[in-house]
Protein backbone atom coordinates (compact mmCIF):
# COMPACT_ATOMS: atom_id res chain seq x y z
CA UNK A 1 0.00 0.00 0.00
CA UNK A 2 1.01 3.57 -0.68
CA UNK A 3 0.36 6.02 2.37
CA UNK A 4 0.52 9.66 1.92
CA UNK A 5 2.51 9.92 5.14
CA UNK A 6 4.71 8.03 6.78
CA UNK A 7 5.12 9.14 10.50
CA UNK A 8 8.20 7.61 12.12
CA UNK A 9 7.97 7.30 15.90
CA UNK A 10 4.81 7.16 17.86
CA UNK A 11 6.15 9.52 20.91
CA UNK A 12 4.81 12.96 21.88
CA UNK A 13 5.37 14.39 18.47
CA UNK A 14 4.36 11.46 16.57
CA UNK A 15 0.86 10.49 18.04
CA UNK A 16 0.00 14.26 17.15
CA UNK A 17 1.14 13.83 13.72
CA UNK A 18 -0.70 11.05 13.22
CA UNK A 19 -3.68 11.70 14.58
CA UNK A 20 -3.97 15.03 13.34
CA UNK A 21 -2.81 14.07 9.27
CA UNK A 22 -5.07 11.28 9.46
CA UNK A 23 -8.26 13.91 10.79
CA UNK A 24 -8.58 14.09 6.59
CA UNK A 25 -10.19 10.79 5.90
CA UNK A 26 -8.57 11.35 2.19
CA UNK A 27 -5.53 10.70 3.41
CA UNK A 28 -3.46 7.92 4.21
CA UNK A 29 -1.30 7.93 6.90
CA UNK A 30 0.93 5.23 8.58
CA UNK A 31 2.54 5.98 11.80
CA UNK A 32 5.96 3.05 12.60
CA UNK A 33 6.48 2.71 16.19
CA UNK A 34 9.85 0.68 17.59
CA UNK A 35 8.29 -0.04 21.13
CA UNK A 36 4.88 -1.56 21.40
CA UNK A 37 1.90 -0.24 23.09
CA UNK A 38 1.16 1.77 25.95
CA UNK A 39 -0.65 -1.36 27.72
CA UNK A 40 1.28 -1.19 31.17
CA UNK A 41 -0.87 0.04 34.60
CA UNK A 42 2.43 1.65 35.81
CA UNK A 43 2.05 4.30 32.60
CA UNK A 44 -1.07 4.84 33.74
CA UNK A 45 -1.17 5.88 37.02
CA UNK A 46 1.12 8.81 37.54
CA UNK A 47 2.75 7.63 40.83
CA UNK A 48 3.82 4.81 38.86
CA UNK A 49 6.11 6.21 36.52
CA UNK A 50 8.70 5.63 39.51
CA UNK A 51 8.61 2.06 38.58
CA UNK A 52 9.25 2.59 34.89
CA UNK A 53 12.33 3.69 35.32
CA UNK A 54 13.18 -0.11 35.63
CA UNK A 55 10.98 -1.47 32.44
CA UNK A 56 13.33 -2.07 29.77
CA UNK A 57 10.70 -3.06 27.12
CA UNK A 58 9.30 0.06 27.30
CA UNK A 59 12.63 2.65 27.54
CA UNK A 60 15.80 2.83 25.23
CA UNK A 61 17.88 3.41 28.77
CA UNK A 62 20.56 5.33 26.76
CA UNK A 63 23.24 6.16 28.28
CA UNK A 64 25.89 9.21 27.59
CA UNK A 65 29.85 8.96 26.98
CA UNK A 66 32.32 9.28 29.90
CA UNK A 67 31.32 12.80 30.72
CA UNK A 68 34.93 14.89 31.08
CA UNK A 69 33.65 17.45 33.61
CA UNK A 70 31.66 14.95 35.48
CA UNK A 71 34.48 12.48 37.08
CA UNK A 72 34.04 10.73 33.61
CA UNK A 73 30.49 9.35 34.28
CA UNK A 74 28.66 7.64 31.80
CA UNK A 75 24.98 9.82 32.64
CA UNK A 76 21.72 7.67 32.20
CA UNK A 77 18.81 9.06 29.47
CA UNK A 78 15.89 7.22 29.33
CA UNK A 79 13.47 7.72 26.92
CA UNK A 80 10.26 6.51 26.36
CA UNK A 81 10.08 3.48 23.54
CA UNK A 82 6.01 3.02 23.32
CA UNK A 83 3.46 4.48 22.06
CA UNK A 84 3.51 8.06 23.65
CA UNK A 85 7.32 7.91 23.58
CA UNK A 86 8.73 9.77 26.91
CA UNK A 87 5.22 11.33 27.01
CA UNK A 88 3.94 8.12 28.43
CA UNK A 89 6.92 7.46 31.24
CA UNK A 90 7.80 11.58 32.37
CA UNK A 91 6.62 13.22 35.12
CA UNK A 92 3.65 14.99 33.45
CA UNK A 93 4.30 18.35 34.38
CA UNK A 94 2.87 20.51 31.64
CA UNK A 95 5.65 23.83 31.24
CA UNK A 96 5.89 26.02 27.96
CA UNK A 97 8.91 28.24 28.98
CA UNK A 98 9.30 31.65 28.25
CA UNK A 99 7.86 33.82 25.83
CA UNK A 100 11.02 35.15 24.65
CA UNK A 101 12.13 31.61 24.12
CA UNK A 102 10.25 31.42 21.00
CA UNK A 103 11.53 35.21 19.91
CA UNK A 104 15.22 33.64 20.06
CA UNK A 105 14.21 31.70 17.61
CA UNK A 106 12.39 33.44 15.36
CA UNK A 107 14.87 35.87 15.98
CA UNK A 108 17.32 33.34 14.50
CA UNK A 109 16.36 32.54 11.25
CA UNK A 110 13.07 31.00 12.24
CA UNK A 111 9.99 32.91 11.34
CA UNK A 112 6.98 32.10 13.07
CA UNK A 113 8.15 30.99 15.38
CA UNK A 114 7.83 33.72 17.92
CA UNK A 115 5.78 33.00 21.02
CA UNK A 116 2.81 35.05 19.42
CA UNK A 117 2.94 32.52 17.10
CA UNK A 118 2.94 29.84 18.89
CA UNK A 119 0.82 30.31 21.10
CA UNK A 120 -1.87 29.62 19.19
CA UNK A 121 -1.00 25.76 19.15
CA UNK A 122 -0.26 25.66 22.61
CA UNK A 123 -3.77 27.06 22.76
CA UNK A 124 -5.04 24.39 20.36
CA UNK A 125 -3.68 21.25 21.80
CA UNK A 126 -5.02 21.66 25.20
CA UNK A 127 -8.55 20.80 26.89
CA UNK A 128 -7.49 23.08 29.92
CA UNK A 129 -8.94 22.42 33.53
CA UNK A 130 -9.26 25.76 34.58
CA UNK A 131 -10.79 26.99 31.41
CA UNK A 132 -10.27 29.05 28.27
CA UNK A 133 -8.12 32.71 28.59
CA UNK A 134 -5.79 34.41 26.65
CA UNK A 135 -3.11 31.71 27.23
CA UNK A 136 -5.20 28.45 27.48
CA UNK A 137 -7.60 26.92 25.21
CA UNK A 138 -10.23 23.93 26.29
CA UNK A 139 -11.92 20.84 23.86
CA UNK A 140 -8.16 19.92 22.85
CA UNK A 141 -6.75 16.65 22.85
CA UNK A 142 -4.17 17.48 25.83
CA UNK A 143 -5.75 17.62 29.24
CA UNK A 144 -4.20 19.73 31.54
CA UNK A 145 -5.10 19.12 35.25
CA UNK A 146 -4.08 20.40 38.85
CA UNK A 147 -3.18 17.70 40.76
CA UNK A 148 -5.64 15.84 42.52
CA UNK A 149 -3.56 15.13 45.22
CA UNK A 150 -0.39 16.01 47.00
CA UNK A 151 1.98 15.43 49.59
CA UNK A 152 1.33 18.23 52.82
CA UNK A 153 5.55 18.85 52.41
CA UNK A 154 4.73 20.28 48.71
CA UNK A 155 2.59 22.86 50.33
CA UNK A 156 5.68 23.32 52.57
CA UNK A 157 8.19 23.42 49.71
CA UNK A 158 6.07 26.45 48.46
CA UNK A 159 5.92 28.41 51.84
CA UNK A 160 9.92 28.34 52.38
CA UNK A 161 10.36 29.18 49.12
CA UNK A 162 8.06 32.76 49.62
CA UNK A 163 10.19 32.93 52.98
CA UNK A 164 13.14 32.90 50.98
CA UNK A 165 12.33 35.64 49.04
CA UNK A 166 10.72 34.11 45.68
CA UNK A 167 7.53 35.33 44.55
CA UNK A 168 4.21 32.39 44.36
CA UNK A 169 2.64 32.30 41.06
CA UNK A 170 -0.59 30.14 40.58
CA UNK A 171 0.41 29.48 36.71
CA UNK A 172 3.76 28.93 35.32
CA UNK A 173 2.21 28.79 31.55
CA UNK A 174 0.18 32.58 32.11
CA UNK A 175 1.87 36.05 32.03
CA UNK A 176 4.29 35.29 34.46
CA UNK A 177 6.38 32.37 34.32
CA UNK A 178 8.67 33.58 37.51
CA UNK A 179 7.42 32.18 41.30
CA UNK A 180 6.73 29.22 43.15
CA UNK A 181 4.40 26.89 43.18
CA UNK A 182 2.47 23.05 42.24
CA UNK A 183 2.48 22.26 38.61
CA UNK A 184 -0.19 21.20 36.19
CA UNK A 185 -0.09 18.15 34.64
CA UNK A 186 -1.26 16.14 32.01
CA UNK A 187 -3.90 14.31 33.43
CA UNK A 188 -7.23 13.36 33.15
CA UNK A 189 -9.23 12.40 36.52
CA UNK A 190 -6.09 11.08 37.51
CA UNK A 191 -4.96 8.91 35.15
CA UNK A 192 -1.54 10.35 32.57
CA UNK A 193 -2.95 11.57 29.52
CA UNK A 194 -0.10 10.72 27.08
CA UNK A 195 0.09 11.61 23.49
CA UNK A 196 -1.14 8.17 22.80
CA UNK A 197 -3.94 8.64 25.27
CA UNK A 198 -4.92 12.06 24.25
CA UNK A 199 -4.26 11.89 20.46
CA UNK A 200 -3.70 8.19 19.32
CA UNK A 201 -6.14 6.68 21.10
CA UNK A 202 -9.23 8.20 18.97
CA UNK A 203 -7.51 8.14 16.03
CA UNK A 204 -6.54 4.48 16.13
CA UNK A 205 -10.43 3.98 14.88
CA UNK A 206 -10.11 5.74 11.43
CA UNK A 207 -9.48 3.23 8.62
CA UNK A 208 -7.00 5.46 7.13
CA UNK A 209 -4.48 5.11 9.94
CA UNK A 210 -2.38 2.15 10.25
CA UNK A 211 -0.66 2.12 13.22
CA UNK A 212 2.60 -0.87 13.20
CA UNK A 213 3.97 -1.13 16.57
CA UNK A 214 7.86 -3.34 17.01
CA UNK A 215 8.58 -1.66 13.79
CA UNK A 216 12.53 -0.55 14.01
CA UNK A 217 13.09 1.63 11.06
CA UNK A 218 16.55 1.05 9.51
CA UNK A 219 16.53 3.52 6.43
CA UNK A 220 14.68 6.35 4.71
CA UNK A 221 14.28 5.31 1.20
CA UNK A 222 15.51 8.06 -1.66
CA UNK A 223 15.07 8.47 -5.21
CA UNK A 224 16.92 11.06 -6.78
CA UNK A 225 17.05 13.12 -3.29
CA UNK A 226 13.10 12.11 -2.39
CA UNK A 227 12.02 10.39 0.48
CA UNK A 228 10.00 7.63 -0.90
CA UNK A 229 9.69 5.48 2.10
CA UNK A 230 10.88 3.62 5.43
CA UNK A 231 12.22 0.08 5.60
CA UNK A 232 12.00 -1.33 8.71
CA UNK A 233 12.11 -4.18 10.70
CA UNK A 234 9.02 -5.97 11.73
CA UNK A 235 8.85 -8.85 14.14
CA UNK A 236 12.38 -9.91 12.90
CA UNK A 237 11.77 -9.16 8.80
CA UNK A 238 12.59 -6.32 6.85
CA UNK A 239 9.98 -4.58 5.71
CA UNK A 240 9.49 -1.46 3.14
CA UNK A 241 7.07 1.12 3.29
CA UNK A 242 6.19 3.30 0.92
CA UNK A 243 4.77 6.91 0.88
CA UNK A 244 4.14 10.36 -0.40
CA UNK A 245 6.07 12.10 2.38
CA UNK A 246 8.26 10.94 5.37
CA UNK A 247 7.80 12.43 8.54
CA UNK A 248 10.69 11.84 11.50
CA UNK A 249 9.28 11.94 15.17
CA UNK A 250 12.08 10.02 16.84
CA UNK A 251 13.17 12.64 18.68
CA UNK A 252 16.57 14.46 19.71
CA UNK A 253 18.38 10.59 19.51
CA UNK A 254 16.65 8.70 17.22
CA UNK A 255 15.83 11.13 14.69
CA UNK A 256 19.51 12.13 13.51
CA UNK A 257 20.51 8.42 14.04
CA UNK A 258 17.89 7.54 11.26
CA UNK A 259 19.07 10.50 9.26
CA UNK A 260 22.75 9.30 9.27
CA UNK A 261 22.14 5.45 8.57
CA UNK A 262 20.10 6.98 5.45
CA UNK A 263 23.14 8.94 4.26
CA UNK A 264 22.29 12.15 5.94
CA UNK A 265 24.81 13.52 8.26
CA UNK A 266 28.70 14.61 8.55
CA UNK A 267 30.73 13.14 5.47
CA UNK A 268 33.49 11.90 7.52
CA UNK A 269 31.17 10.33 9.92
CA UNK A 270 29.55 7.97 7.64
CA UNK A 271 32.54 7.21 5.56
CA UNK A 272 33.96 5.95 8.63
CA UNK A 273 30.67 3.74 9.68
CA UNK A 274 30.63 2.60 5.45
CA UNK A 275 27.43 4.30 5.31
CA UNK A 276 26.94 6.20 1.32
CA UNK A 277 26.69 9.97 1.75
CA UNK A 278 23.30 10.89 0.38
CA UNK A 279 23.60 14.78 1.82
CA UNK A 280 26.90 15.91 3.46
CA UNK A 281 25.01 17.59 6.37
CA UNK A 282 27.15 18.48 9.09
CA UNK A 283 24.86 19.83 11.39
CA UNK A 284 22.39 16.59 11.75
CA UNK A 285 23.49 14.91 15.57
CA UNK A 286 25.15 18.75 16.20
CA UNK A 287 23.95 21.36 18.64
CA UNK A 288 22.83 18.92 21.26
CA UNK A 289 21.66 20.42 24.89
CA UNK A 290 20.31 18.94 27.89
CA UNK A 291 19.30 20.37 30.86
CA UNK A 292 21.85 19.08 33.45
CA UNK A 293 20.32 18.45 37.24
CA UNK A 294 21.31 18.56 40.69
CA UNK A 295 19.40 16.91 44.15
CA UNK A 296 19.34 18.21 47.20
CA UNK A 297 18.54 15.72 49.84
CA UNK A 298 17.87 16.08 53.42
CA UNK A 299 16.16 14.15 55.83
CA UNK A 300 12.89 14.31 57.16
CA UNK A 301 11.94 14.35 60.75
CA UNK A 302 8.37 13.35 60.41
CA UNK A 303 7.25 9.88 58.74
CA UNK A 304 4.95 11.48 56.17
CA UNK A 305 7.16 11.40 52.95
CA UNK A 306 6.58 8.63 49.99
CA UNK A 307 9.60 7.09 50.74
CA UNK A 308 7.74 4.46 52.98
CA UNK A 309 4.66 4.43 51.63
CA UNK A 310 2.36 1.35 51.41
CA UNK A 311 2.58 0.37 48.11
CA UNK A 312 -0.69 -2.03 48.10
CA UNK A 313 -2.74 0.51 49.92
CA UNK A 314 -1.66 3.43 48.07
CA UNK A 315 -2.90 1.19 44.55
CA UNK A 316 -5.83 0.06 46.24
CA UNK A 317 -7.13 3.28 46.56
CA UNK A 318 -6.20 4.74 43.03
CA UNK A 319 -7.87 1.77 41.65
CA UNK A 320 -11.17 2.93 44.07
CA UNK A 321 -10.96 6.57 43.92
CA UNK A 322 -8.39 8.02 41.17
CA UNK A 323 -7.04 9.94 43.99
CA UNK A 324 -4.23 9.15 46.72
CA UNK A 325 -1.06 9.39 46.08
CA UNK A 326 -1.03 7.00 43.56
CA UNK A 327 -2.30 9.94 41.15
CA UNK A 328 0.54 12.06 42.05
CA UNK A 329 3.40 12.59 39.36
CA UNK A 330 5.75 12.70 42.57
CA UNK A 331 7.51 15.76 41.78
CA UNK A 332 4.02 17.98 42.60
CA UNK A 333 5.66 21.84 43.33
CA UNK A 334 8.39 23.75 41.77
CA UNK A 335 9.47 27.40 40.47
CA UNK A 336 11.38 29.50 38.52
CA UNK A 337 14.38 32.00 39.67
CA UNK A 338 15.67 35.02 38.02
CA UNK A 339 19.40 34.20 39.76
CA UNK A 340 22.00 36.86 40.15
CA UNK A 341 23.77 35.78 36.83
CA UNK A 342 20.84 35.93 34.53
CA UNK A 343 21.28 38.16 31.45
CA UNK A 344 17.90 39.15 30.85
CA UNK A 345 14.34 39.01 32.98
CA UNK A 346 14.01 35.26 31.92
CA UNK A 347 13.99 32.78 34.52
CA UNK A 348 17.16 31.18 34.84
CA UNK A 349 16.39 28.26 37.42
CA UNK A 350 13.84 25.95 37.64
CA UNK A 351 12.97 23.62 40.49
CA UNK A 352 11.14 21.00 41.13
CA UNK A 353 10.52 19.49 44.65
CA UNK A 354 10.12 15.84 45.80
CA UNK A 355 8.34 14.89 48.84
CA UNK A 356 10.49 11.93 48.36
CA UNK A 357 14.77 11.21 48.57
CA UNK A 358 15.43 10.64 44.89
CA UNK A 359 19.00 9.32 44.31
CA UNK A 360 20.25 7.90 40.87
CA UNK A 361 16.75 8.58 38.97
CA UNK A 362 15.32 6.62 42.09
CA UNK A 363 17.49 3.88 41.22
CA UNK A 364 19.11 4.04 44.19
CA UNK A 365 16.57 3.28 47.03
CA UNK A 366 17.76 5.09 50.20
CA UNK A 367 16.95 3.98 53.75
CA UNK A 368 14.45 6.54 55.99
CA UNK A 369 12.23 9.56 55.19
CA UNK A 370 13.45 12.39 53.13
CA UNK A 371 12.96 15.25 50.54
CA UNK A 372 14.35 16.41 47.68
CA UNK A 373 14.94 19.72 45.71
CA UNK A 374 16.03 19.08 41.73
CA UNK A 375 17.47 22.59 40.00
CA UNK A 376 18.74 23.02 36.78
CA UNK A 377 20.20 25.48 34.69
CA UNK A 378 17.31 26.42 32.34
CA UNK A 379 19.41 28.16 29.32
CA UNK A 380 23.65 26.02 29.33
CA UNK A 381 26.30 27.01 26.93
CA UNK A 382 27.64 23.53 26.71
CA UNK A 383 27.03 21.91 23.43
CA UNK A 384 27.33 18.41 22.74
CA UNK A 385 27.18 16.09 19.70
CA UNK A 386 25.51 12.90 19.18
CA UNK A 387 27.20 10.54 16.55
CA UNK A 388 27.20 6.49 15.08
CA UNK A 389 28.41 4.22 16.95
CA UNK A 390 28.10 1.57 14.08
CA UNK A 391 26.16 1.68 11.08
CA UNK A 392 23.69 -1.32 12.61
CA UNK A 393 20.27 -0.13 13.50
CA UNK A 394 19.96 -1.13 16.92
CA UNK A 395 23.43 -0.25 17.60
CA UNK A 396 22.52 2.67 20.38
CA UNK A 397 24.29 5.85 19.17
CA UNK A 398 27.70 7.59 20.82
CA UNK A 399 26.02 10.66 23.06
CA UNK A 400 28.69 13.37 24.06
CA UNK A 401 26.49 15.53 26.15
CA UNK A 402 29.67 17.39 27.04
CA UNK A 403 27.77 18.75 30.08
CA UNK A 404 29.68 21.76 32.17
CA UNK A 405 32.18 22.75 29.57
CA UNK A 406 31.33 26.29 29.70
CA UNK A 407 32.65 28.52 32.93
CA UNK A 408 29.16 29.51 32.81
CA UNK A 409 27.35 26.61 33.19
CA UNK A 410 29.53 25.94 36.10
CA UNK A 411 28.86 28.72 38.02
CA UNK A 412 24.94 28.34 37.71
CA UNK A 413 24.84 24.55 38.90
CA UNK A 414 26.57 25.75 42.24
CA UNK A 415 23.90 28.61 42.18
CA UNK A 416 21.34 25.62 42.14
CA UNK A 417 23.02 24.30 45.12
CA UNK A 418 23.20 27.09 47.15
CA UNK A 419 19.38 28.09 46.64
CA UNK A 420 18.22 24.78 47.62
CA UNK A 421 19.64 24.96 50.47
CA UNK A 422 18.28 28.68 50.73
CA UNK A 423 14.71 27.03 50.75
CA UNK A 424 15.62 23.96 52.81
CA UNK A 425 17.20 26.90 55.62
CA UNK A 426 13.64 28.71 55.80
CA UNK A 427 11.51 28.32 59.00
CA UNK A 428 8.46 27.00 57.50
CA UNK A 429 10.73 23.62 57.07
CA UNK A 430 11.98 24.14 60.18
CA UNK A 431 10.14 20.86 61.82
CA UNK A 432 10.79 18.98 58.92
CA UNK A 433 14.64 19.22 57.66
CA UNK A 434 16.95 16.73 59.47
CA UNK A 435 20.56 15.64 58.37
CA UNK A 436 21.83 17.04 54.66
CA UNK A 437 23.11 13.90 52.70
CA UNK A 438 24.01 15.93 49.61
CA UNK A 439 25.83 18.06 49.36
CA UNK A 440 26.72 17.27 53.00
CA UNK A 441 28.00 19.92 55.36
CA UNK A 442 31.53 19.69 54.28
CA UNK A 443 30.77 20.93 51.01
CA UNK A 444 30.47 24.92 52.04
CA UNK A 445 32.73 26.73 49.22
CA UNK A 446 32.05 27.19 45.11
CA UNK A 447 34.99 24.48 44.64
CA UNK A 448 33.39 21.76 47.18
CA UNK A 449 30.20 22.31 45.77
CA UNK A 450 31.37 21.86 42.05
CA UNK A 451 32.87 18.43 43.28
CA UNK A 452 29.59 17.42 44.24
CA UNK A 453 27.72 18.71 41.32
CA UNK A 454 30.56 16.54 39.41
CA UNK A 455 29.68 13.68 41.29
CA UNK A 456 25.86 13.58 41.27
CA UNK A 457 24.27 15.93 38.64
CA UNK A 458 22.29 13.90 36.42
CA UNK A 459 19.99 14.75 33.22
CA UNK A 460 16.58 15.95 33.56
CA UNK A 461 15.73 14.04 30.39
CA UNK A 462 15.07 17.27 28.00
CA UNK A 463 17.86 16.20 25.44
CA UNK A 464 17.12 19.16 22.21
CA UNK A 465 18.73 20.51 19.21
CA UNK A 466 20.28 17.46 17.16
CA UNK A 467 18.03 18.59 13.98
CA UNK A 468 18.31 22.06 14.15
CA UNK A 469 15.98 24.51 12.41
CA UNK A 470 17.46 27.32 11.04
CA UNK A 471 18.65 29.22 7.30
CA UNK A 472 21.94 28.60 7.69
CA UNK A 473 24.39 25.75 6.37
CA UNK A 474 24.81 24.41 9.52
CA UNK A 475 20.79 23.83 9.93
CA UNK A 476 18.73 20.45 9.41
CA UNK A 477 15.72 22.33 8.49
CA UNK A 478 14.00 25.09 7.59
CA UNK A 479 11.34 26.64 9.36
CA UNK A 480 8.60 24.62 7.87
CA UNK A 481 10.75 21.69 9.35
CA UNK A 482 11.67 20.04 6.22
CA UNK A 483 14.68 18.95 5.73
CA UNK A 484 17.32 21.13 3.81
CA UNK A 485 18.97 19.63 0.53
CA UNK A 486 16.01 16.73 -0.22
CA UNK A 487 12.71 16.89 -0.66
CA UNK A 488 9.45 14.62 0.96
CA UNK A 489 11.17 14.95 4.28
CA UNK A 490 10.78 16.37 7.49
CA UNK A 491 11.90 16.23 11.26
CA UNK A 492 8.85 17.21 13.74
CA UNK A 493 10.15 16.61 17.69
CA UNK A 494 12.74 18.01 20.19
CA UNK A 495 15.28 17.84 17.92
CA UNK A 496 14.34 20.70 16.07
CA UNK A 497 14.67 23.32 18.60
CA UNK A 498 17.55 25.58 18.30
CA UNK A 499 18.27 26.10 21.73
CA UNK A 500 16.52 24.58 24.99
CA UNK A 501 13.06 26.10 26.21
CA UNK A 502 13.21 27.82 29.31
CA UNK A 503 11.46 24.71 31.15
CA UNK A 504 10.14 21.12 30.65
CA UNK A 505 10.12 20.10 26.98
CA UNK A 506 7.06 18.08 26.46
CA UNK A 507 4.92 20.76 25.95
CA UNK A 508 7.03 22.61 23.33
CA UNK A 509 7.35 19.46 21.57
CA UNK A 510 3.59 18.44 21.57
CA UNK A 511 2.86 22.72 20.45
CA UNK A 512 5.99 21.71 17.55
CA UNK A 513 4.27 18.93 16.16
CA UNK A 514 0.64 20.72 16.32
CA UNK A 515 2.52 23.74 14.26
CA UNK A 516 3.87 21.26 11.66
CA UNK A 517 0.58 19.30 10.76
CA UNK A 518 -1.69 22.40 10.67
CA UNK A 519 0.96 24.04 8.28
CA UNK A 520 1.11 20.96 6.41
CA UNK A 521 -2.48 20.93 5.60
CA UNK A 522 -2.73 24.68 5.00
CA UNK A 523 -4.63 24.91 8.26
CA UNK A 524 -4.88 27.66 11.14
CA UNK A 525 -4.08 26.69 14.60
CA UNK A 526 -8.14 27.37 15.33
Amino acid sequence: MEYDYIVVGGGSAGSVMAARLSENPSQRVLLLEAGGTDWHPFIHMPAGLAKLVSLDRINWNYHTQPEPELNNRELYWPRGKVLGGSSSINAMCYCRGHRKDYDDWAAGDCPGWDFDSVLPFFIKAQDQQRGPSEFHGTGGPLKVQDLRYHNPLSDVFITAAEQAGFGLTHDFNGPHQRGFGFYQVTQDEGRRCSTSVGYLKAARARENLTVQTHAMAESILFEDHTAVGVRARVAGKAREFRGGEVILCGGAINSPQLLMLSGIGPANELHAQGIDVLLDQPGVGDNLQDHLDVCTLVRCLEKITYDQISEVLTGLRYLLTRNGPGSSNIAEAGGFIVSRHAEDDRPDIQMHFVPALLDDHGRNQMEGHGMTIHACALRPTSRGRLTLASADPAAAPVIHANYLSTDYDRRMMIECARLSRKIFSQPAFSPYVGEEIFPGENAQSDAELLAFVRQKAESIYHPVGTCRMGADEGAVVDERLRVRGVKGLRVVDASIMPSLVSGNTNAPTIMIAEKCAADIQGQAAS
